[in-house]
Parts: C-alpha cells; sequence; structure tokens
C-alpha cells in the first residue's frame, strides 16, 4: 500500500512552525506589504524593531567579555593571542583597502552622479546637522584614547566593544598569571556566565520575526520606492560592487582556508535574512559567535577577530563612501584628479575606523572627505539623506560577512582553524546546535550522532 506524504500545505505549516528562516522572511515580505500598502501602521511598529535590537544590545559586551576571556585563559598562552590581533588587524587594512579602491574604479567607469547639475546652493545643508546631531569623528588619537576604559563599569554601560576586549583580555591574562590553582572559581564562573547569556539570546532570538516585521515596514512606510527612480543608478552600482566585492573575498577565502563562502552563506542564513531584516548586524552577533565556533574557528579567534572588525573591518561601508564621494562630486559638476582621488582613499581609511556607534557616521565620514578635498560644497552632502537608509542592506550584508571571512583567515593563518569540521558542518554533516540547547541531552544525543554519521577523521570536534 502507498503511504503518501504530508501535503505541501502541512510541509509548509510545519516549516513556518519550525524554522526561523522561514519565519523570518516571511516577516520580511509582510513588513513590505504593511509598509507600501499602509505606511502610518508601518511607523506605528516601529518599536517592534527598535526593542529587539536593544535586547540584543544589551548582552553584546558581557558575551564578548565572556568569550573573550574564556578563550584567553583556556589557549593557555597570551602571545597567540597578541597575534591572532596583529593579523586580524592587518587582514582588516587590507580588505577595507581593496573595498574603497574597487569603489572608486567602479564610480568613475559608471558615473553615477554624472549629469544630475545639482545647484549646492538648493540644498539644505543643515539637514545633515539634524541626521548626525551637530557631532564629529574622533580623530585617530581620540579614537585609540576612546578605546581605553577609563572606567569598568563604563565600558559595559556604553556598550563599547574595544574597552570591553581590552579589559577581558586583561582578565584573561590575569587568570593567566595567577594560574587556576590561585583563583580555582573565577573561570568556571565566567563559563557559567557565557552560558546564561546564551540562554538569553535564546530567548530574545525567538522575537526576531516580530522585529523584522517592525523594522521592514518602518522603512518601506518612510521611504516608499521614490528613491529607487532618483538614485536607482546609485544604488545599482553599489550593490553590484559590493557583489564583486564579496566574489573576490569568497574566492580569496576558498584559497586561503577551502572554506566556500556559498555554504557559508546558507549555513548562516537565518541570522543573515535577520541582519538584512533589522538592518543592524549587531543584532546577530551572538548567534554568528556560536556558528563560528561550531563551524571550527577556535574560542580565541572568534572572541578577538569578530567583535574588532565591527569597529575596523567595515568593507560595505568602504564601498558604499568610495562611490558616494563621487557621486556627490560628480552630481555638483566637480571633476575630481587622481591625487584627489588617493586623498579620498587615506582620509577614509582613517575616518571609517571611528565610524562604528557614531549616529549619521556615513554623514560625518563623507563631510570629513568633502572638507579634505576642499573643491566639493560642504552642502552637497544633503544630496544621500534619501538614498542612505536603503544603503543599509548592503552594508550591513558585506560587513557582516567581510567580518565572518576574516575569522576563517585569520584562524588559518593562526593555525586555530579545524578546516575538516568546517567542511563537515557547512556540507550539513554536522548540524548546528545553539549553544543554549547543549545542556539539553535529547540535543546532545542528536549532535553526537550527526557527528558520528561523518567519516572523516576530525569532524567532531
Amino acid at each position: 500500500m502507498t503511504q503518501v506524504g504530508p501535503s505541501l500545505t502541512r510541509r509548509l505549516a510545519r516549516s513556518l512552525r519550525t524554522s526561523m528562516f522561514v519565519q523570518v522572511l516571511c516577516a520580511l515580505v509582510l513588513g513590505i506589504v504593511v509598509g507600501g500598502v499602509w505606511a502610518d501602521v508601518g511607523s506605528a511598529v516601529q518599536p517592534l524593531g527598535d526593542g529587539f535590537i536593544r535586547l540584543i544590545k544589551a548582552l553584546i559586551a558581557p558575551l564578548v567579555f565572556c568569550v573573550v576571556v574564556t578563550g584567553i585563559a583556556k589557549a593557555g598562552d597570551l602571545k597567540s593571542f597578541g597575534r591572532i590581533g596583529l593579523k586580524a588587524l592587518i587582514w582588516f587594512e587590507v580588505a577595507t583597502t581593496i573595498a574603497l579602491a574597487i569603489g572608486l574604479v567602479a564610480g568613475n567607469l559608471v558615473r553615477p552622479g554624472s549629469g544630475m547639475n545639482v545647484d549646492p546652493a538648493s540644498l539644505d545643508a543643515s539637514a545633515v546637522d539634524e541626521k548626525t546631531g551637530g557631532g564629529q569623528l574622533p580623530s585617530t588619537s581620540e579614537f585609540l584614547l576612546h578605546s581605553l576604559p577609563d572606567s569598568a563599569v563604563g565600558a559595559f554601560a556604553e556598550n563599547s566593544l574595544l574597552q570591553v576586549l581590552i579589559l577581558a583580555c586583561l582578565v584573561g591574562a590575569a587568570l593567566l598569571h595567577l594560574g587556576h590553582t590561585k583563583v580555582p572559581a573565577i573561570l568556571p564562573a565566567v563559563d557559567q556566565a557565557q552560558e546564561v547569556i546564551f540562554a538569553i539570546v535564546g530567548f530574545i532570538m525567538r522575537l526576531a520575526p516580530l522585529a523584522v516585521f517592525g523594522a521592514t515596514a518602518h522603512l518601506v512606510g518612510e521611504y516608499g520606492i521614490g528613491a529607487l527612480s532618483t538614485y536607482g543608478k546609485l544604488i545599482g552600482v553599489c550593490y553590484a560592487v559590493a557583489l564583486v566585492f564579496l566574489l573576490l573575498l569568497g574566492a580569496a577565502l576558498k584559497m586561503f582556508t577551502g572554506v566556500s563562502l556559498w555554504k557559508f552563506v546558507r549555513y548562516t542564513r537565518e541570522e543573515l535574512v535577520l541582519a538584512l531584516g533589522t538592518g543592524s548586524s549587531e543584532t546577530v552577533m551572538p548567534r554568528m559567535m556560536q556558528k563560528l565556533r561550531q563551524a571550527g574557528c577556535r574560542d580565541d579567534s572568534v572572541g578577538l577577530v569578530l567583535p574588532t572588525g565591527y569597529s575596523f573591518n567595515l568593507d560595505g561601508a568602504s564601498i558604499y563612501l568610495s562611490i558616494a564621494t563621487l557621486f556627490i562630486a560628480q552630481a555638483v559638476g566637480v571633476e575630481l584628479t587622481l591625487g584627489q582621488q588617493v586623498t579620498v582613499v587615506l582620509v577614509l581609511m582613517l575616518s571609517s575606523k571611528g565610524m562604528a556607534g557614531v549616529p549619521g557616521s556615513a554623514f560625518l565620514a563623507l563631510s570629513a572627505t568633502v572638507s579634505a578635498l576642499g573643491v566639493i560644497p560642504a552642502g552637497a552632502v544633503a544630496l544621500l539623506l534619501g538614498v542612505d537608509r536603503i544603503m543599509d542592506t548592503m552594508r550591513v550584508a558585506t560587513n557582516l560577512l567581510g567580518n565572518c571571512v576574516a575569522v576563517f583567515a585569520v584562524s588559518q593563518w593562526e593555525g586555530a582553524l579545524d578546516r575538516e569540521r568546517a567542511r563537515a558542518v557547512l556540507d550539513g554533516e554536522i548540524t548546528f546546535v545553539p549553544e543554549e540547547e547543549t545542556s539539553d541531552p535529547a540535543a546532545q544525543d542528536k549532535d553526537q550522532v550527526l557527528a558520528s554519521a561523518s567519516t572523516e577523521p576530525g569532524a567532531d570536534r
């Protein structure tokens, strides 16, 4: 007797009930529909997205602290941590410089601002001040000084990741110096605190579909699709360049580590859709740390490289800023020389490092670049007010994938990447189990069965 499988409706209902990816994707579509049809409703549900982001941000600093401290203490070698940090900074600088250069090449070839003939006097420069709150990006010395905590509590209260990283490195170094015999309870306590934080993250992640719905409905309701007709060429160039950059990044990752970027995207599709829907890569940092660790990257590499990349490795922002600078110049009829474009790269290389966490940072970086060139009217930056939020999708996706690639690359460079484990996980031979569920014996048994199914050596680390 032939058995009839579950109907399509039942399968869809089961996916909607059990898969966060399907839930978030449906919420994204629903948000677009609601925002496009009922703009007022879209603005009204914005707090759903904002509240989710606030909850996740509240956990990032303590989570980074716990991961880094345990990573240093368990690795047992502070020198290796220093090497990882140095190699990460080298990778970040090379990647962002390439992103800036590709952006400038594309901006010169496509010329997205040509033919607009904008009169700078007709632009409202005060709107930029309103967007940025009248602030400014810190200088290099101010940025480095601000990275040093002046209060242990303040570093966590202000959610300053670099300050938290430094505190974590100091605590980890102290644990190594004192040894486990003198402070036997500290490391287990930090380990347990990390488990508690991951459990809380698991609770909050269940609200992800609501957050995506609220954020997407607000974005579509506020900006609509009018910007697509006005800035279509600029948007197309930025997204196309980001795709080319990610293809190059994927090729470098495959050559350097043997890891497929496409398989990693498939492995982290839930987190990527959530980051795109909320317009914030910080919302998925905790879950990305879990997935990278389970995909073969050692704790110390994940704990140091990924959070540092949020301040130093803004590949998507670099692409946008380089193209946007040329767009502004072309729109107001200013032709930049090769020397001036080199100046753009140098200024953005420095200013992009202080962008993280600064309101309106893209406009502040553009304003700093325009001021350094001295040939583009300062008010021309206001041209981008109508399109900046639409660029968030490109910036978030590129920044996030760029940081994850950096974790794999630096891990391999340091000899801290379990390539067989990475292959098995990305091929689906080992199923990802959220760390908040690892205390569940049923979940552990399932992971062990799937891991043992792999015949590759080192597949279950």
